[in-house]
């Protein structure tokens, strides 16, 4: 087993440690959904000395080593790129992240009132265990976009003066039949509905005197009053409910960290800030940070659309090489960390691990050579060359790193965006910090793992 890297910090170590990790807990409390990421990225980028690639687009001023730009798509994804002295055909160094998490996500018509009580109607959104997330208070994220096209966003239940919302569950006493039914069905996915009000409105009657949802139109009041928002504008919104609060220390040694949305954007941090310290590179470095990849990677924001792709393209033409070849060349020849989160070993639940094959915590940055389910059905797989060519990488900058898998082999599974990228024939292998209660409402990781990852992926965009 590898050597707890704790052990091998100095002071000079744990002080940059702890400062990453203040620095992540504060980006996870502020940013918790993916549009809150892009624009919480796009500034700092900004702030770093990096140019909207549409700016340069506009301009026609062509690329040059040592030059720095971001494209964003639909305020969801965003890849950055710092141009390397090498030609860009000859590949490129990519770190690619998710900044999605698994959440519940709001329905197109989701404010009703029963027995005097408003609610929220919800849609979950990825992967979770339906019962963790009642009876915790939980926040309102996102946007409702209007017909005359403004956008107006919404942050409910973050600051100590605001009020939270709330999923309610059966009291102990008078659930001994809902005790009986298997964990998948104890909370049924439609009833993850958020209560939301309980005071009427007086003058809402209907012709006969009766009171006519009453609460209902006292939110309803409250949602105009304050943003502006009729409830036909719920049909172009995005709103997320998400846990409500902020990140936190965990452990009487602050070793870790407890917080939602871990998953993957324990990856998104370090990574991004690994290319914005990076300093002139040999190859062209890239970070990708894709939405959608907790439901399949679809859609026009996750890593199977052509953004990817078209900003490569666009990139190619700036730099005077302005065809299909020059793309196709460019994505074979790159190397890329799909950088996920790997399940940690949990002594509470070890018959699920195998041990020899794990992520512990305090290890390093975890190496997955292949995710996937069973006879690693949806895997990438990733080659045996490409697995000496990241251990020599490591190995040469010091960085702690550990290899895994995701469980016993027929336990479950999961997957991640590698096996997109390698369409492209670019050789890719999974990379990430390990994750006790992954998918929960409130996750943990090691910030020793964190400060490891950071330092696996600037070596990477260095050296590979």
């Amino acid at each position: 087993m590898k050597e707890n890297v704790w052990l091998t910090y100095d002071k000079e170590d744990t002080e940059r440690l702890h400062q990453l990790a203040d620095r992540y807990k504060d980006f996870i409390s502020r940013c918790k959904t993916e549009r809150e990421c892009v624009a919480f990225f796009m500034e700092e980028a900004a702030r770093a000395g990096y140019e909207d690639i549409n700016d340069r687009i506009r301009s026609g001023k062509p690329l040059k080593p040592g030059d720095k730009v971001y494209a964003v798509w639909m305020n969801k994804t965003i890849a950055l790129f710092r141009i390397g002295e090498e030609d860009i055909t000859d590949g490129m160094n990519i770190l690619c992240a998710h900044i999605d998490s698994p959440r519940l996500d709001l329905k197109q018509v989701p404010l009703y009132e029963n027995t005097e009580l408003a609610f929220l109607d919800t849609h979950y959104y990825g992967g979770i265990k339906k019962y963790q997330w009642v009876t915790i208070p939980l926040a309102l994220h996102g946007v409702v976009a209007k017909k005359d096209g403004s956008v107006i966003s919404i942050s409910i239940g973050e600051d100590p003066a605001d009020p939270v919302v709330y999923i309610t569950d059966l009291l102990i006493h008078l659930s001994g039949k809902q005790m009986t039914k298997k964990a998948s069905e104890v909370v049924a996915g439609e009833n993850l509905d958020i209560l939301t009000g309980s005071i009427p409105l007086g003058e809402e009657t209907d012709l006969s005197g009766e009171a006519k949802e009453a609460v209902k139109a006292n939110i309803l009041k409250l949602l105009t009053d304050k943003y502006q928002i009729e409830e036909d504008d719920f049909l172009s919104a995005e709103i997320e409910v998400v846990p409500a609060g902020p990140a936190r220390d965990c452990g009487l040694d602050r070793s870790m960290v407890a917080g939602y949305g871990h998953d993957d954007r324990v990856c998104a941090f370090p990574s991004f800030e690994a290319i914005l310290e990076a300093g002139p590179v040999r190859r062209t470095a890239c970070c990708l940070l894709v939405d959608k990849e907790e439901i399949g990677s679809v859609g026009a924001t996750g890593m199977e659309s052509m953004f990817f792709e078209n900003t490569v393209a666009e990139l190619l033409a700036l730099a005077g090489q302005d065809s299909n070849l020059a793309v196709r060349r460019t994505l074979a020849r790159s190397r890329m960390l799909s950088s996920d989160v790997s399940a940690a070993f949990d002594p509470a639940y070890s018959e699920a691990f195998e041990k020899k094959n794990c992520a512990y915590f305090g290890k390093g940055l975890v190496i997955n050579k292949y995710t996937g389910a069973r006879g690693k059905a949806g895997s990438n797989d990733a080659n045996a060359e490409y697995l000496a060519r990241i251990r020599r990488i490591f190995d040469e900058n010091k960085v702690a790193f550990q290899t895994a898998e995701l469980g016993k082999v027929d336990y479950g599974g999961g997957g991640t965006i590698a096996f997109i990228a390698a369409l492209y024939g670019m050789e890719v292998v999974d990379s990430g910090v390990a994750v006790l209660s992954m998918h929960a409402p409130c996750e943990i990781i090691s910030k020793a793992d964190l400060y490891e990852a950071k330092k696996g992926y600037a070596a990477f965009l260095k050296d590979a």
